[in-house]
């Protein structure tokens, strides 16, 4: 007959070894927490793929400008109610951001959708092309999602989908954000991932990596682009308003022509990278993206404004490249007798960076997603994106996802930005799997510092 303390000690061990046998269930060989199967991923994407084009397909219907995501943000919002999830709306007007609080303990993560289309006029001849119109800067324009953002969030709400209903096996935390405004605010208003961040993204949770991607027409359906380090160039937006003085066009002797003058300045600024910027370091790029001056055909007007951008990838560079150009406008007008104002906007971006060590870390995740020769290097990539200031305050990882069908030379189809931008709706489908894939490894890996 055993005592009594012998059988404390027997249900003790049994006790422990039950406790044991529990956790060794829930971890893998590695002492993380085993990531739901591969199998059960699959499974739930090819489930999702009807809602993925039918949710891409209604947003592009309906484009919104930047800040102006009114539609897009209010089904967003229901879509992710529906989840379960926790919700927030209204961070920076009309940004999104929800938690899902995993079944098991782990680090936090956030996902990251942009949200707005751009003043283009559609071209492309898709049943669900968009005829919407708006105001941009004074004048009416066509509104089409030109840049891709309507496959983003509709990959990012069936990553959710996805996410929640494998909610049980996740440890951790992701949290979901849909931004407004990436491609800038319109004149005079905050907005974007700087405002989304001030207004306290980051106190809802703090995630520890931020993860994001970018749609292009650049690359193949199927395949992505990567690039540890910088990019995505940082970019500047200006204004340059010329000043002269009004005269008959039949008499320009009597006035100060600001056409002339202004059309002096954007042949100059050709010169600025080509001449003084050592790009054999770093790409650079100073473009004129409008002109705008007078009214009628026989009348020399007071002023012309261009609007424009500045892409660069190095601090001393930009420094150096913002005090050339601001040079040229002054003393181009001054040569002509006129007067020029150089004005930055207040909203500049900085460099796109991906973190090494994090980008080493889900590298592997990605080559399972799509086949490890579909995950191509990319090359530096003078395009901005406001995606960097998330990364400035978390460590992050930015990737882009090819859209263009496999029969197609990327480098002949019509680039992002153009009114006959068109995306290969079986891109979209490897771009899910690639976020979804880095999210559930990472979040089975555990809190490593990058």
């Amino acid at each position: 007959m055993t005592s009594p303390a012998t059988r404390a000690r027997t249900r003790l061990r049994i006790a422990m070894t039950t406790t044991a046998l529990t956790v060794t269930a829930a971890l893998g060989a590695s002492g993380v927490f085993a990531a739901p199967s591969q199998t059960d991923i699959d499974r739930l994407v090819r489930e999702s793929q009807a809602r993925l084009i039918e949710w891409r397909r209604d947003i592009h219907q309906h484009p919104e400008l930047s800040n102006r995501e009114v539609r897009t943000a209010k089904k967003v919002a229901a879509h992710l109610r529906s989840l379960g999830l926790e919700v927030k709306t209204g961070i920076a007007h009309t940004g999104i951001a929800a938690v899902l609080k995993g079944g098991k303990p782990g680090p936090v993560i956030a996902l990251r959708a942009d949200m707005d289309a751009l003043p283009v006029t559609e071209k492309t001849e898709v049943p669900f092309r968009s005829t919407a119109t708006a105001e941009y800067r004074g004048e009416k324009v066509g509104v089409m999602h030109a840049c891709g953002h309507d496959a983003h969030v509709a990959i990012l709400m069936a990553a959710a989908q996805v996410l929640t209903a494998l909610k049980a096996e996740l440890p951790g935390t992701i949290l979901f954000v849909f931004q407004p405004a990436e491609e800038g605010v319109p004149e005079g208003e905050t907005g974007g991932a700087k405002q989304m961040l001030a207004e306290g993204l980051f106190d809802i949770v703090k995630p520890e990596a931020v993860f994001g991607l970018h749609v292009v027409s650049r690359l193949r359906a199927g395949t992505l682009g990567v690039r540890p380090g910088p990019m995505m160039a940082a970019s500047d937006r200006f204004k340059v308003v010329v000043t002269g003085r009004q005269t008959h066009g039949a008499e320009p002797w009597n006035g100060v022509d600001p056409i002339v003058t202004a059309s002096q300045i954007v042949t100059a600024l050709q010169t600025v990278v080509s001449r003084h910027v050592n790009i054999t370091a770093n790409p650079a790029i100073v473009t004129v993206g409008a002109i705008k001056g007078g009214i009628r055909h026989n009348i020399i007007p007071d002023q012309v404004e261009m609007v424009g951008t500045i892409r660069t990838f190095d601090k001393d560079q930009r420094a150096r490249l913002l005090e050339q150009v601001e040079r040229i406008v002054n003393n181009t007008a001054e040569a002509n007798g006129a007067t020029a104002v150089f004005a930055l906007g207040d909203d500049p971006n900085p460099v796109v960076y991906n973190d090494p060590k994090l980008a080493d870390r889900v590298l592997p995740s990605l080559q399972r997603a799509v086949g490890a020769d579909n995950v191509l290097t990319s090359p530096l990539i003078t395009g901005a994106e406001d995606f960097a200031f998330f990364g400035a305050r978390a460590p992050s990882f930015f990737f882009n996802v090819g859209i263009t069908p496999a029969d197609k030379d990327p480098s002949t189809v019509p680039a992002n930005h153009s009114p006959f931008f068109h995306i290969d709706e079986s891109g979209l489908q490897p771009g899910l799997r690639s976020m979804l894939y880095l999210a559930v490894d990472y979040l089975a890996g555990g809190s490593k510092s990058p």
